[in-house]
């Protein structure tokens, strides 16, 4: 099943267009790890599929009422400020307001499952903004996860994570992916993204330059021409490995 659709995607800021003509699908069971330069269009891209961007062309997001977006897709933007001095439990709380019957049992087990999974289960009762900003991250995560939605969209999720939260964050967004979801990351450690991913795209001033699995977009011709770099591949029994090298340009 096809949970977003996007055709023709266009934002522009001023005259110059930002995404151009970019056009994807992401299915049940795909985590799709969103690659790029700085300056990519990465952060556009998410941001017009959810109709948070004025845009051209269409989302399958953007039709649906506000109610059933928030029901069908959650957001994990790149910012991470947490405004309010509320313990982690009333902040992860705040996923399931687009769910009606809130502090129902089904709320209450989406938190619980959204901490377990991020493994805040003993951060409950402590201070949101009283915590480090790596376990301020994990929690925000906790909230999105929280929102129990079918497409998770998350904007550089697990920057500034340490190896292990990193780690960690990408395996729970692979296994969503496995129990049948869809998750969209854009992603600047292409390590992570050959190791986690099943899909990646790579974009390069606007548009989508290769779609596929990270082995065949992460090849040496595309890494030299987006990236500048040149980079090493492994099979391990861990599973893929990749480590840009050295600079080529």
């Amino acid at each position: 099943m096809t949970l977003l659709s996007i055709e023709n995607l266009t934002v522009r800021r001023g005259l110059c267009p930002v995404v151009e003509d970019v056009s994807l699908t992401v299915n049940e069971g795909e985590f799709v790890g969103l690659i790029g330069p700085n300056g990519a269009g990465k952060t556009s891209l998410l941001r017009a599929a959810l109709g948070l961007l004025p845009h051209e062309g269409r989302s399958s997001l953007t039709a649906l009422s506000p109610r059933l977006r928030a029901q069908t897709a959650a957001f994990l933007p790149q910012g991470r400020e947490i405004a309010w001095p509320v313990s982690v439990e009333a902040l992860v709380a705040l996923g399931r307001g687009a769910h009606l019957g809130a502090g129902s049992d089904g709320d209450r087990r989406a938190v619980d499952q959204a901490l377990e999974r991020m493994g805040l289960q003993g951060y409950r009762a402590r201070t949101a903004t009283a915590l480090s900003g790596g376990e301020q991250a994990r929690v925000l995560i906790a909230r999105a996860l929280a929102q129990d939605t079918p497409l998770l969209l998350a904007d550089e999720p697990v920057a500034g994570l340490d190896p292990e939260a990193q780690l960690k964050t990408m395996e729970v967004f692979a296994a969503l992916a496995r129990e049948g979801r869809g998750v969209v990351a854009s992603i600047h450690d292409l390590g992570l993204a050959a190791r986690s991913c099943s899909r990646l795209v790579m974009m390069q001033a606007g548009r989508v330059v290769a779609d596929g699995p990270p082995r065949d977009v992460l090849s040496d011709d595309n890494l030299a021409r987006v990236f500048g770099v040149r980079g090493f591949h492994a099979e391990t029994a861990d599973g893929p490995v990749f480590q840009p090298m050295g600079v080529v340009r």
